[in-house]
C-alpha cells in the first residue's frame, strides 16, 4: 500500500509543479513583474515535492492507522492547513529592490492550493490501488 502512495504523492508532486511553474508564468506576463528572486521555478518544484511527501506519509499513517476514518481525517486536514497556510505569503517581507511588492499575494496565494488541488486530483486514479 506504501508503494502506491508514495506513487500518489509523486504523481501529485509533479502536477502541483507543473501547475505552479505555468502560473508563475501566466502572472509574469499578465502584471510585468519579475518575483523571480523569491519564487522560482527551483523553489516550486522543492515546495511542491516537500509538502505532497509530508502529505503522502500523513496519508499514509492517518489510513494504516484509522482506516477510512483516516482518509477522511487527512482531507479535513490537509484541506485546513492549506487555508492555514494562506497567511505565509500574506505576511511575508519582500526585499525592497523588489517592485510591486503589494501584487506578490496575488501569485503566491492561489500557489499555496495547488498541493491539495493535486492531490485530490490525482486520488481517484489510485484509489483501487490500495
Amino acid at each position: 500500500m506504501f508503494k502506491w502512495a508514495f506513487i500518489q504523492g509523486l504523481v501529485a508532486a509533479v502536477l502541483a509543479a507543473i501547475a505552479g511553474i505555468i502560473y508563475n508564468r501566466i502572472y509574469y506576463f499578465a502584471t510585468e513583474t519579475d518575483f523571480s528572486k523569491i519564487i522560482n521555478v527551483g523553489s516550486i518544484i522543492g515546495i511542491s515535492v516537500l509538502v505532497c511527501m509530508v502529505a503522502t506519509f500523513i496519508y499514509f499513517g492517518l489510513v494504516k492507522w484509522l482506516g477510512r476514518t483516516g482518509e477522511i481525517i487527512f482531507n479535513f486536514l490537509f484541506s485546513i492547513l492549506s487555508f492555514a497556510c494562506v497567511m505565509i505569503p500574506i505576511s511575508i517581507s519582500l526585499p525592497l529592490d523588489i517592485k510591486s511588492p503589494e501584487i506578490f499575494p496575488g501569485l503566491a496565494v492561489p500557489m499555496v492550493f495547488f498541493p491539495a488541488i493535486a492531490w485530490y486530483t490525482v486520488k481517484p486514479l489510485f484509489a483501487g490501488k490500495e
